[in-house]
């Protein structure tokens, strides 16, 4: 019999669990939803571009009504759920419906806050936030002509976008200085005023709302200094509050929003909660990465499977105003160091880049945001600044975008809100024949959520179709590109470490089940078989962080390497020598004595092709040339591709992205020492 899992809530962040769940133990669960709209589950955040024009209702509907229906869930809208047994484990709903659960969900995602200022409940005084408010701002655009937001973050600019389009003189009042003061500096929020009031929208900064004039119908505001400014319709768009009523009266622990532990338990173990009604570590989120990130770690969860604790988000933010390129993302405030900062008045263009003890902590683009997902791998990583030497401009005629995903390694990742990696996409398009970016996002899901990576998604499609997706160096190199495994499948190693990861499947079978493979032995060939096997069991085996023992001598050293589950065998070599041996430098990871300490490198290879290992770093101390050595090897054993070399490793990955993980270790390593 199945167990009855109860989702409160109809939103984004909890039909990403049920969708995710669906995909790992279709059986598991008998799912009801529940609902407070009268709709299907829609892309809150596309609701902007409703609002502008050109997008429908239907065209943000991520789960239509069928979808419902195929996947036997039952879904009741326009429900509100008003008690939880928390010991009988039963919900009940405003009509009177009593639903018991074994596993309880709660989705309720937040509210539009509206300060209790005076007059704030009158007719004409709406918030942004839901589909019923974009029709109540259509509605009200035919009958009036003078509209005031109050909010100049991102939901009160897109909604005074949208205003303006529907034909609205629309002026905007914020609080603070200067505007989205929580995403940008002053000179970035200058140039998105500029660009604003060229596109006919005013702006009143620093003042407050005290007061919303009128005699049972908004006629204007009052604001702190007196001034009294006349309008139609009040839009309030200054932030959220998280809908926890039903937690709270519950009893389960609430601050401001439902807390939850590491894997979205309350403090009921039979209840979870995820998404902008949910406190993680003190945070509720209100952008859709985190959620959906929150969403893959609850499903694993409820499917009993093993999964990496989830341990915050990095919020990032693009503004969705037609003409506007804006990105910003991590730390941007002014006590905190700059890496880089550029400005362009001619082309009205802007960048910062900021930085915390040497680590890269947060970054302004303002009118190219081509590099804004490479800048959120950065931070994510906590790269160090130095890395951005490597972010070279565009020659001569070529396309920025364009070069930039071409050069991108190809599990970096594309689509941030979906988890989906370049090679994912460019897999996909060749087995299926993609031509489009649409067609990419109806098969992967990359762009379908905040929309921020399809102008990357876009670029990405076109530089594949040219064949040119994949960075070589040299002469086309077999090994940089994610080709299919073996003549029986035609999975690429990322594809399958994606799909053991996220699935949790545990033998081989289920894999090529999941994958469909079309092999002509049913049970496969020897080489895909073992790829499998060894991706299952390195899944399993990094479930628990790993931490090496220390090693005082060469000769243990040499002794654990031989001890590693790698992809493929390894041979390391250490020498106190200090003169240059060559042979020393075809091992896959030598430690060299040298004049200044001792040399570490990696990739060396004494069979054809011979390689020599290359330069990854040097370290004043035997003790920390082992440990940046030990530190390689477990990399190597965790990214490594199945029978992967580990020259091929370094090509593939960059000598340069393993030296900068290695080196921060070994200075977190040396700060505890």
């Amino acid at each position: 019999m199945k167990k009855q899992l109860v989702v409160v809530g109809n939103g984004m962040a909890g039909m990403k669990c049920i969708e995710e769940i669906i995909q790992l133990n279709r059986g598991l669960y008998e799912i009801t939803v529940i609902g407070a709209e009268p709709r299907p589950n829609y892309n809150r955040i596309e609701l902007s571009k409703v609002l502008q024009g050109g997008t429908s209702f239907g065209d943000i509907i991520i789960h239509d009504w069928t979808w419902y229906e195929q996947n036997g869930i039952k879904l009741y809208t326009g429900e509100k759920v008003t008690r939880i047994h928390r010991k009988k484990k039963r919900i009940e709903t405003s009509s009177g419906m009593k639903l018991s659960y074994d596993d309880l969900l709660i989705a309720t995602g937040s509210s539009a806050f509206i300060p209790p200022i005076p007059g704030s409940d009158q007719e004409g005084v709406i918030a942004f936030r839901s589909m019923d408010d974009c029709l109540l701002m259509m509605d009200y655009a035919k009958k009036f002509k003078k509209a005031i937001v109050i909010g100049g973050g991102l939901l009160g600019l897109e909604a005074a976008r949208g205003l303006l389009n529907l034909g609205m003189e629309t002026e905007v009042i914020h609080n603070a200085a200067y505007l989205m003061n929580r995403q940008l500096d002053p000179m970035s929020a200058g140039l998105l005023q500029t660009e604003l009031e060229a596109q006919g929208m005013k702006f009143r900064l620093g003042q407050q709302t005290v007061q919303i004039i009128g005699d049972g119908r908004a006629k204007g505001i009052r604001l702190a200094n007196g001034n009294k400014l006349m309008a139609d319709l009040i839009v309030f768009a200054v932030g959220i509050s998280p809908n926890v009523d039903i937690g709270r009266d519950s009893g389960l622990a609430v601050s401001r929003g439902i807390i939850v532990d590491d894997y979205m338990q309350t403090s009921d173990k039979y209840i979870y909660a995820v998404g902008e009604c949910a406190e993680h570590q003190g945070i509720c989120y209100g952008l859709v990465a985190p959620l959906y990130d929150q969403a893959r770690v609850l499903a694993r969860k409820l499917c009993h499977m093993e999964t990496e604790a989830y341990q915050g988000s990095i919020p990032y933010s693009k503004l969705k105003v037609s003409g506007v390129e804006l990105f910003s993302v991590g730390e941007i405030g002014p006590d905190i160091g700059i890496a880089v900062q550029e400005y362009d008045r001619l082309q009205f263009k802007y960048k910062k880049v900021t930085m915390r003890d040497g680590k890269l902590a947060g970054a302004i683009l303002y009118g190219d945001t081509t590099e804004s997902q490479t800048m959120l791998g950065y931070i994510k990583r906590q790269a160090d600044a130095t890395e951005l030497a490597a972010m070279k401009p565009a020659s001569a005629g070529e396309n920025r975008m364009e070069a930039l995903v071409a050069a991108m390694p190809g599990g970096e990742t594309v689509c941030a809100c979906n988890q989906v990696s370049k090679s994912a996409i460019v897999k996909v398009m060749e087995k299926d024949g993609l031509t489009t970016a649409d067609e990419v996002k109806q098969k992967t899901k990359a762009s379908g959520s905040c929309g921020g990576c399809r102008p990357m998604l876009e670029a990405l499609v076109k530089v594949t179709l040219s064949g040119a997706s994949m960075p070589a160096s040299g002469a086309e190199q077999e090994s940089v590109t994610d080709h299919s495994i073996c003549s029986c499948m035609s999975t690429g190693h990322e594809e399958l470490i994606h799909l053991i990861r996220t699935t949790g499947v545990k033998s081989s079978a289920e894999v090529r089940e999941l994958l469909d493979l079309t092999a002509d032995q049913e049970e496969g060939c020897r080489t895909c078989e073992e790829t499998i096997a060894y991706y299952i069991q390195r899944n399993r085996s990094q479930g628990a962080k790993h931490r090496s023992l220390p090693i005082d001598t060469f000769d243990e050293f040499i002794s654990w390497c031989a001890e590693q589950q790698v992809p493929a065998s390894i041979y390391a070599a250490a020498s106190e020598e200090a003169e240059s041996v060559f042979g020393i430098l075809l091992h896959d990871i030598a430690i060299q004595a040298c004049p200044a300490g001792y040399e570490i490198y990696v990739g060396g290879h004494a069979r054809h092709p011979v390689t020599e290992g290359q330069l990854l770093s040097i370290t004043d101390t035997r003790e920390g040339a082992i440990r940046a050595a030990q530190y390689t090897v477990e990399l190597y054993s965790t990214e490594g591709w199945f029978n992967e070399k580990t020259w091929e490793w370094v090509e593939r990955t960059g000598i340069g992205s393993i030296r900068e993980r290695v080196m921060e270790l070994e200075y977190k390593l040396l700060e505890f020492a």
